[in-house]
């Protein structure tokens, strides 16, 4: 149960905040704190470790300016989903592939659905003229993230749970966000065609 929220964890987190999932998870193991599977023990190098810092230090400031965040999802969404495959395959370590490739399918899905719903939301938020609302969203994504990964640390039960609520609910939410996100380009192209 530990292994599969592990994999399941690194997946979602990584369809949300890559790098720092990437940088926690390298310096837990690194601490000696997250037993890393073999396939894992290179994001506690000290090279890894330092690559996936800056770049969480380049995400975490992209992610306050609206439109630098929405380009930076976009951009994202073709390195996210399958960096949660990959993480989600690689917790497996060294067990039969088919379960290996059945990890790295389900991981990518776990990150495509954390990165659409998130990236999605954010999109409407950063739409909004005032700042305050962008911040508020990218704040709660930062503690998320760890939050989460504790969960499925410590708590793979309870993660697992969360992560079929979060599943339900993405499903739910994915619909309405696609026609608000549809919305806000009519409106756009509109006050555009009419000046």
């Amino acid at each position: 149960m530990e292994i599969v929220a592990l994999s399941a964890g690194l997946a979602w987190a990584s369809g949300i905040r890559l790098y720092l999932v990437l940088f926690l998870a390298g310096l837990l193991g690194r601490l000696g704190y997250l037993e890393l599977p073999d396939s894992l023990t290179v994001l506690s190098h000290p090279l890894v470790l330092g690559a996936s810092g800056v770049m969480l230090i380049v995400e975490f400031i992209a992610d306050k300016i609206p439109a630098i965040d929405s380009a930076w999802d976009a951009i994202h969404t073709f390195i996210r989903i399958p960096a949660g495959a990959f993480l989600a395959a690689a917790a497996l370590g060294t067990a039969d592939p088919a379960w290996v490739a059945a990890a790295a399918i389900l991981g990518g899905s776990i990150a495509a659905g954390a990165h659409l719903t998130k990236s999605g939301g954010r999109a409407l938020i950063n739409t909004s003229p005032e700042p305050v609302s962008n911040w508020i969203a990218s704040a709660a994504e930062d503690l998320l993230v760890p939050a989460g990964l504790l969960a499925a640390l410590k708590a793979p039960v309870l993660f697992l749970v969360g992560l079929a609520i979060f599943a339900v609910l993405a499903v739910w939410l994915l619909p309405r966000l696609w026609r608000g996100f549809r919305g806000v380009l009519a409106r756009i192209n509109g006050a555009a065609t009419s000046t």
